[in-house]
């Protein structure tokens, strides 16, 4: 076994300490101009930092659940990018942290904690047992201890594995890793509803929590795919990665975009078909104003686009190819978030906000910063994992590895 890939990512990619910085710095300035942003328009920068903050934390739990699905099926997908995912999971305390503003400006966002309000309309009379301040604030307490005590342990005993490579840690991150899968899937969908559905909390759809599901599984394959191809350009990773492990990634990300796209027109065919006025007047202020556009967009680059591309088998075996189209379906992902959230503030036509560009950017920044740090501190590969010589493709035997075919 090289001594290369057992040395922490901090050694190995000794540039991580400089991108760190510099996101730190990206960050530190976004954070001030979104505050001048917040002075200027508090209700618009809760929107913005709304969606933002949905697109990362969709990374970080799609990350989260990713590894638990890898922990269950196996397979060599999943272990070339089990660092990325550990370290993405591990920025949750981060990300729990960065709930505060949502939870300190509720009254910005959500209709249903105007006291006035919710006495003069029946509906919201009636969803009162749930949609209140403190159940609310004591639900989203719940979501993340379940989230954050699951990424503890499934990273703790990940370490342990990595120390001495006995199997009792594998069986324990599966077993962990069924029950996680179903307490995530709950939990993200009780918090769709609290956080994103409840931004009108006169409307309700069943499948919303399993499309949030769905685009969190692809925000974070994008994000590991961009991962991925940036290390494999580097040592020891450019020795291992193959470019089978990004076909294997690529096809992973085509099945869910064609499931994004079911959730999301199964919605629209189940509330349309059924003619209900409540339940249509969500698609009402957005197919028949300037949202239309957003909606089309939505349908060429979340699901036309990506899917003619990546049936391309050339592409997923290309990483800079298969790296731009993740990227493109970030973008893409944040466009929807967009569209689920902002016309709920604006229901006469599209209005976009400097601040919908600046909090993402600042956002991302910190929590590409946090990811960053998490990274360096381990190996850049799980070497006593149990498919590490399937992700390879051979046996590795001492010596260093032969030069994977690129």
């Amino acid at each position: 076994m090289t001594p290369q890939l057992t040395q922490t990512a901090d050694v190995a990619i000794p540039e991580l300490a400089g991108l760190q910085r510099r996101l730190l710095l990206a960050g530190a300035i976004g954070a001030v101009l979104s505050l001048a942003g917040a002075f200027l328009d508090l209700r618009q920068f809760m929107q913005s930092y709304l969606m933002a903050y949905m697109l990362c934390l969709g990374v970080t739990l799609g990350c989260l659940a990713l590894g638990m699905l890898h922990q269950l099926s196996g397979g060599a997908w999943g272990v070339v990018i089990r660092r990325p995912i550990g370290a993405a999971s591990r920025t949750l305390p981060v990300m729990t942290l960065l709930f505060l503003p949502i939870a300190l400006g509720m009254n910005h966002l959500y209709i249903w904690t105007n006291a006035d309000l919710v006495a003069h309309d029946e509906i919201l009379q009636h969803k009162h047992l749930y949609l209140n301040t403190p159940f609310f604030l004591a639900r989203a307490a719940l979501y993340f201890i379940v989230w954050n005590a699951l990424a503890y342990f499934l990273n703790a005993w990940s370490l342990e594995q990595d120390k001495t490579g006995d199997e009792k840690f594998a069986r324990r991150m599966q077993m962990l890793s069924a029950g996680g899968l179903l307490a995530y899937g709950f939990t993200i969908t009780f918090a769709s509803f609290d956080w994103m559905m409840s931004l009108e909390p006169h409307w309700f759809s069943t499948i919303y929590g399993v499309l949030i599901l769905g685009g969190q599984g692809l925000s974070a394959l994008a994000f590991l795919i961009i991962v991925l191809a940036w290390l494999s350009r580097r040592a020891p990773l450019d020795t291992i990665v193959a470019p089978a492990h990004f076909h294997d990634l690529g096809n992973l990300m085509l099945a869910f975009v064609m499931l994004w796209a079911y959730f999301s027109f199964s919605q629209y065919l189940i509330i349309w078909s059924g003619n209900l006025p409540v339940e249509i007047a969500w698609y009402m202020h957005r197919l028949q104003t300037g949202w239309r556009g957003v909606g089309i967009t939505l349908i060429v680059g979340h699901f036309v686009a990506p899917f003619v591309v990546l049936l391309s088998r050339q592409v997923k075996r290309q990483p800079e190819l298969l790296m731009k189209v993740a990227v493109f379906v970030l973008l893409v992902r944040l466009i929807d978030l967009f569209w689920l959230i902002a016309p709920e503030f604006h229901q006469a036509g599209v209005s976009v906000s400097w601040l919908d560009a600046v909090l993402p950017l600042t956002l991302g920044s910190i929590w590409m910063a946090a990811f960053v740090y998490q990274l360096r501190g381990r190996a850049i590969l799980p070497v006593n994992d149990p498919e590490f010589d399937e992700a390879l493709g051979r046996i590795i035997e001492r010596g260093a590895p032969q030069k994977a075919a690129h």
